[in-house]
């Protein structure tokens, strides 16, 4: 099998870090290139990647989705890095072309032995008082929205599980 393939088929979310673990900047930087080389609606590449790995936003970020989700943990399972991918709601095909930056994001982490897991509740943090002013902290100006967030890292023993069995979900005409 090649390694495309295989990536895309053991890729699995991480749902324990190794907290203080950072991966390399140069794989950061591949995994990031990847996720802006992601099929987008007639090129028009909607989405933004804002990459986190400043400890204090990352933990301001994990108490705000935390709140979203109205619950006392870190939604982001110890990962030290944050990607938060948003896209420009201006565009018909933001939701679909940031969903493809997400998998990219994913995919690549997988490919280099970084673990990831996508995280939801980007939407209402990007809405919220704290996203808005995040976005014009970064002088990001327009109508975005929040896709999801990639948490990346190393995986601590027994933070990823065995696959699930593939439903029947493929319907082949021939």
């Amino acid at each position: 099998m090649n390694e495309t393939l295989k990536v895309l088929e053991t890729r699995r979310s991480c749902r324990k870090f190794i907290a203080d673990k950072m991966p390399s900047e140069e794989d950061l930087n591949a995994i990031l290139r990847a996720g802006s080389y992601a099929p987008s609606g007639m090129g028009k590449q909607a989405a933004k990647i804002i990459a986190i790995t400043n400890k204090e936003l990352r933990d301001k970020i994990s108490a705000e989705n935390a709140k979203v989700m109205n619950a006392n943990m870190d939604p982001f399972y110890g990962a030290p890095v944050i990607l938060l991918v948003i896209a420009d709601k201006s565009v018909g095909t933001y939701l679909y072309d940031g969903s493809l930056v997400m998998g990219n994001l994913m995919n690549a982490a997988e490919s280099l032995g970084i673990a990831s897991i996508w995280i939801h509740r980007a939407k209402e943090e990007i809405e919220s008082d704290f996203g808005k002013q995040l976005l014009k902290d970064l002088g990001i100006e327009g109508e975005w929205e929040g896709i999801g967030h990639v948490a990346l890292g190393y995986a601590a023993e027994g933070g990823i599980g065995a696959a699930h069995p593939r439903k029947e979900n493929i319907h082949w005409i021939k």
